[in-house]
């Protein structure tokens, strides 16, 4: 199994996206090839699937003012009447959503599980249920599956032996150290390239190995390896030297890293273009060619070696670094990877750091959805065939073909009527709004599958196969046409995203339910919920780094010198907006970080309320629940966010995640709005009303 690797790598390739998602319903052809009974109709019964968290208006805690406190006024009282669930380390909209997307999971899964003539995704599916059901079985087998990986790393002599095993694991899909794979070509879009970027931390990010603040964390990490050395076998006096091991070389690697804030504020750094010649010369003692080659890939002319840094200081490591310091590294992470998938003391102590430690989970989460979380990540799209043949209408596809529209037509006056931009600069950003592409729901073209073997026989060996199967046919890619049609996450994920280099926005089916998207709904909260995640993806487009971007997905500028200077200046406004945020009382919101989310909230909630105000015209106001059109877009704005989190799950989010604190989304973009201070009847002062200075406002 693989070491943990830097999550900035996916999220470049979910570029720039925001938590949210949406669904739709397409079946599979079922053509037998043979006498084989057909498989089983899929069902899903409705009873036993949790509720969802629509506004309701008992919700509004009307002993607050809405001008001085807009959260504590909508949410204030379902967050004092909600806890998070011991499993969870955070409890809201999208959490609940998220149960209730996993509980369709479950009913598809022992369907398939129980379904003796199932093929196809069915299959698979059934195969992952089963076997990671089977505790008896799991457990029987201990540390059996994975004692071939750790017999060939205890026989490593040197670091060539050292370089030869990270390319034998790579090409199982087990890589170390570094994420390789194939991403669009930053110059060249449409075409997939080999790509390299850095990883190998155990943490998550760099500034765990020497910020003061988190030294607690380290040394419980260094805990942690020692126990899980000590469970695979080595002496618990050996452990804990090896785990001082591991930390050394960890903290070698984290100094020629690149922070979360350095990744999400410069996406230039995903990309640095070299030939294989020039990467060799860069890391002798881990040459790019050889690796190619033992990748079973034809060696390209160029590739990108993202943060060279790292990469010279890898092979500088296979220099210097002891075999058995190397041994010590690789060991831990062999088995750490796979402990999830191996028996109960392993799984156990893997929560305990990773889970209860990091981010404060009361408890571990029950089985049944640690093996969906298996099936999600290992073959989410397979699910995502079962998923949408019973959870998405399509009637709520057709309803957000039109938000969608309606959003883009907003979104076009709001760039045409834009006072601080140049008319040329203007016209690139209008070329780039034409060629914005919407999915919604589920691939028009589902993954194949075909070559992937699982059995009944164990659970750990078919997440092996999984893993070697999916990077095969992401090197697949390398040198070919990018597939358009290829979504980065599954249907049944409540989630979205904006692409940048397929200048696409990206809703999953699950994100398609109340209080995102109600069908049933009055327009406001629609316009409100979803409605602001549309503008939000769409805005992506237009942030700091999604803005150097072009309309055909090629990284380019289009910025006049003084339009990028003008954007400039006012998104350091919006960065110190946010850095005045408190999240805790020691803990200030770092408004560069999250500074890309932060332009999206703002644009997508104006254009969605302007869009809002577009589809009404003319209409009177419904004035629902004693509240107006526009108060009721606000309110399930903020409701969408109503969000609890463990305070462990709060400062990692701070120290690492490019999305502020979802109480501060919930308030930040009304307060730079006059419309809300309008809809509310707010007075200057009043706190959730800026003027001049330090109201922001951008596109």
């Amino acid at each position: 199994m693989s070491a943990k690797t830097s999550k900035q790598h996916q999220l470049l390739l979910l570029s720039m996206a925001v938590a949210l998602a949406l669904t739709a319903c397409k079946r599979e052809d079922a053509a037998p090839t043979d006498t084989k009974p057909a498989a089983a109709a899929l069902t899903l019964d409705e009873r036993k699937l949790p509720p969802v968290g629509r506004f309701v208006i008992g919700d509004l805690d009307t002993t607050k003012n809405a001008c001085s406190d807009f959260g504590g006024y909508v949410n204030g009282k379902w967050l004092a009447a909600n806890e998070i669930p011991g499993d969870r380390t955070s409890w809201g909209a999208f959490s609940m959503l998220d149960e209730r997307s996993t509980a369709v999971q479950r009913q598809l899964a022992e369907q398939a599980a129980a379904d003796a003539n199932a093929d196809g995704v069915k299959k698979i599916v059934g195969d992952l249920w089963s076997t990671g059901m089977d505790e008896a079985r799991i457990n029987a087998q201990g540390i059996a599956p994975i004692k071939d990986r750790l017999a060939a790393i205890d026989a490593l002599a040197d670091g060539n032996a050292v370089a030869d095993y990270l390319r034998t694991s790579f090409a199982k899909g087990e890589g170390f150290l570094f994420n390789f794979g194939a991403d669009p070509d930053f110059k060249n879009s449409s075409m997939n390239i080999g790509s390299a970027f850095q990883g190998g931390l155990g943490l998550p990010d760099k500034n765990y190995y020497f910020d003061a603040d988190k030294q607690d964390k380290l040394a419980a990490y260094e805990a942690h390896i020692a126990k899980v050395l000590e469970l695979s076998g080595v002496a618990a006096e050996d452990a804990a030297g090896q785990a001082k091991d591991v930390i050394a070389f960890e903290t070698r690697l984290a100094k020629v890293s690149k922070s979360e804030e350095e990744l999400s504020r410069d996406v230039s750094l995903y990309y640095n273009p070299v030939s294989p010649t020039e990467a060799d010369k860069l890391a002798p003692n881990f040459p790019w060619t050889k690796f190619f080659e033992s990748q079973g890939v034809a060696i390209p002319t160029m590739f990108s070696l993202a943060i060279p840094a790292f990469h010279q200081e890898v092979s500088t490591m296979l220099a210097d670094v002891p075999v058995e310091q190397w041994k010590s590294y690789l060991r831990f992470h062999t088995v750490d990877g796979a402990s999830p998938y191996l028996s109960d003391a392993f799984v156990q102590q893997n929560y305990e750091f990773y889970g209860k430690t990091l981010f404060g989970q009361k408890e571990i989460k029950q089985r049944w959805k640690r093996v969906l979380d298996t099936i999600e990540g290992k073959t989410g799209e397979a699910l995502g065939q079962m998923y949408v043949q019973v959870a998405f209408p399509a009637e709520s596809k057709a309803r957000m073909q039109q938000l969608v529209q309606n959003l883009r037509d907003a979104l076009k006056v709001r760039i045409e009527n834009l006072a601080w931009m140049s008319a040329d600069t203007k016209a690139k950003a209008l070329e780039k709004w034409a060629s914005f592409t919407p999915k919604i729901g589920y691939p028009d073209k589902w993954r194949d599958w075909t070559g992937l073997s699982t059995s009944r026989d164990s659970y750990i060996e078919n997440v092996l196969a999984a893993n070697e199967f999916n990077y095969k046919w992401k090197l697949g890619k390398i040198g070919n046409p990018v597939d358009k049609t290829e979504w980065l996450l599954s249907p049944q994920t409540v989630n979205a995203y904006y692409d940048p280099q397929k200048n696409e926005i990206v809703f999953p089916a699950a994100i398609l339910q109340p209080p995102f998207f109600d069908p049933n709904a009055d327009d406001a909260i629609n316009y409100g919920g979803i409605g602001a995640v549309i503008g939000h993806e769409m805005i992506h487009g237009y942030d700091d780094q999604g803005s150097r971007f072009g309309p055909t997905g090629n990284f380019e500028n289009w910025w006049s010198d003084a339009d990028a200077k003008g954007f400039k200046e006012r998104t350091d406004r919006l960065v110190k907006q946010f850095n005045s945020y408190r999240a805790t009382p020691e803990l200030n919101v770092n408004g560069k970080l999250t500074l890309g989310e932060n332009i999206a909230d703002l644009g997508g909630v104006a254009t969605a309320y302007d869009a809002l105000q577009r589809a009404s015209k003319d209409q009177a106001d419904p004035m629902i629940d004693g509240l107006s059109r526009n108060q009721r877009f606000f309110i399930n704005w903020a409701t969408v966010w109503r969000t609890k989190l463990t305070p462990e799950s709060l400062k990692v989010l701070v120290a690492t995640n490019p999305h502020a604190p979802p109480n501060f989304r919930a308030v930040a973009p009304p307060s730079n709005m006059p419309n809300f201070a309008a809809a509310f009847s707010c007075r200057p002062g009043d706190p959730m009303v800026r003027q001049g200075e330090h109201q922001v406002v951008l596109w």
